[in-house]
Order: C-alpha cells, then sequence, then structure tokens
C-alpha cells in the first residue's frame, strides 16, 4: 500500500513545487532521499544494556532493525575502547520513510511540551536537515510504563537538492511544522519582551 504522503508529493507537491521554486525540469523539483535516525546511549554505566534498549525502541518506532555503531576511538575517561558499542542507527527509504515522516509531523511532534514548531535554521548548507529529539516518548509506540531511560535522537532528513531553500520549502510542502519565518520569530519575541 502507497503511503499517503508519497501519494500526495507525486500527485500534487511536485508539480506546485516546479512552479514555486521556478524550475523548468519536473526531474529539477527537490525529492526526499533518505531519512537517516542516529541514537547514541553516550557514557551510560550500563551500555550493553542501554544498547539493547535503544536497539529495542528504535525498531519500534521506525519499523525497522538498525544498526548498532561502534566506538572508533578509546577515551579512558568515559570507559570507553575501541569497538565497543555505542548507540543506534537506521536509514529509512522509500514507504517506510514516507510513514515514519507522516507519524512525526502529525503524532510525535504536536505532542512535545510547548511546541511551537522546529528550527528553521537547522539546515547544512547542502540541502540536508536534522532535528534533535530529546524524548523517546513523544512517540506514541513507545509504552511509557516500560521506558527505563530517556533516548534522544538526530532525525537527519536528506533532499535531493543542494540548496538549502529548496530543500525548506520541500519539507514545509510535505508538513513539517517550521517556526515562522527566519526573521519573524526573533522579531516576535522582541515584540513580546516589550
Amino acid at each position: 500500500m502507497t503511503p499517503v504522503l508519497k501519494t500526495l508529493y507525486h500527485e500534487k507537491l511536485r508539480a506546485s513545487l516546479k512552479e514555486q521554486l521556478g524550475v523548468s525540469n519536473v526531474h529539477q523539483v527537490p525529492k526526499l532521499e533518505k531519512i537517516v535516525i542516529n541514537c547514541s546511549v553516550g557514557s551510560q554505566g550500563e551500555r550493553k544494556q542501554a544498547v539493547e534498549d535503544a536497539v529495542n525502541e528504535v525498531t519500534l518506532i521506525t519499523g525497522q532493525k538498525p544498526v548498532i555503531t561502534k566506538s572508533k576511538k578509546a577515551i579512558a575517561n568515559f570507559k570507553l575502547r575501541i569497538g565497543e558499542n555505542v548507540g543506534v542507527k537506521v536509514t529509512l527509504r522509500g514507504n517506510r520513510m514516507y510513514d515514519f515522516l507522516m507519524r512525526l509531523v502529525r503524532t510525535a511532534l504536536p505532542r512535545v511540551r510547548d511546541f511551537r514548531g522546529v528550527a528553521p535554521r537547522s539546515f547544512d548548507g547542502r540541502g540536508n536537515y536534522t532535528l534533535g529529539i530529546t524524548d523517546q516518548s513523544i512517540f506514541p509506540e513507545i509504552e511509557l510504563e516500560k521506558i527505563k531511560r530517556s533516548l534522544g535522537f538526530d532525525i537527519t532528513f536528506v533532499t535531493s537538492t543542494d540548496n538549502d531553500d529548496h530543500a525548506r520549502e520541500l519539507l514545509r510542502a510535505l508538513g513539517m511544522p517550521f517556526r515562522g519565518k527566519i526573521g519573524q520569530t526573533q522579531q516576535k519575541q522582541g515584540e513580546e519582551s516589550n
């Protein structure tokens, strides 16, 4: 079954983005290529159990089993050796990518306390956007009673364009709730403090 967001992109959003961005060819319209979710357990005492919990929870959230990441350096202060398990990551493409994006935008992000939108400036200069999630409990798949430790995620949206403005318009069209316009947020904060 084709995800609703994928169908919407191909049938409506692509044509409107082509017109809005002023590109001549439909193949120049930016598209979402993959979503990479990275979770690091850091320097927790029970690192082995923390990695197992991260694998289980990321699997529940994404519907795909993650790869365990290993340390590249030995750091004595963190009691970390080379090759020790330090986190998990998963790369979503195709239908799973669109399903995850829809659940993130429509269900998970609105559950964040005092949510006013995501930062519009977190682009890397090459059209990729990274969003940090500090708590896994915003995802409805996670049962609150079973949470043993708080895990944070980095979610990176990789697009087919090198232009940050084009990537921002793509993500906005796909439903990403950016905080106002870039200059308006700071202006509103200044007015509220007066």
